[in-house]
């Protein structure tokens, strides 16, 4: 199964390493820039996310993802900016090297947009 529809509504996903442009190394040793079967220039953010919780209740740990998206973002998500991710999707891998197994999930979106912001808790005594 490859690139699986994924709802990340329920997290929050805070930018740990800002937008750029995703790199390779090729068959000469120099980084050069990953593109899509169209030409197009991929970039890559790596994102913290941690679930939402309810006032007073406590959040599991949160992970690290890298992210490759498949627009250029623009240079308006620094560190720490919270965002959204445009049409997220996720392909699970694995890989066999020297002996080694590496498993993991690959995640992909068109885009990242600046984060809604947060809708304010309601009284626990409002219906």
């Amino acid at each position: 199964m490859r690139d699986i529809p994924v709802n990340l509504g329920g997290y929050k996903l805070t930018v740990v390493e800002p937008p750029a442009p995703k790199m390779r190394e090729d068959a000469n040793g120099a980084q050069v820039p990953v593109t899509d079967k169209d030409g197009a220039t991929q970039f890559t953010v790596s994102l913290f996310a941690k679930l939402r919780v309810k006032p007073g209740e406590r959040a599991p740990k949160g992970e690290e993802i890298k992210v490759t998206l498949g627009t250029d973002p623009g240079p308006d998500f620094g560190e720490d900016a919270r965002v959204e991710l445009i049409d997220a999707r996720v392909t699970p891998y694995q890989m066999e090297s020297a002996g080694r197994v590496n498993a993991g999930l690959a995640w992909r979106a068109m885009g990242i947009k600046h984060a809604s912001p947060a809708p304010a808790p309601r009284p626990s005594g409002d219906k």
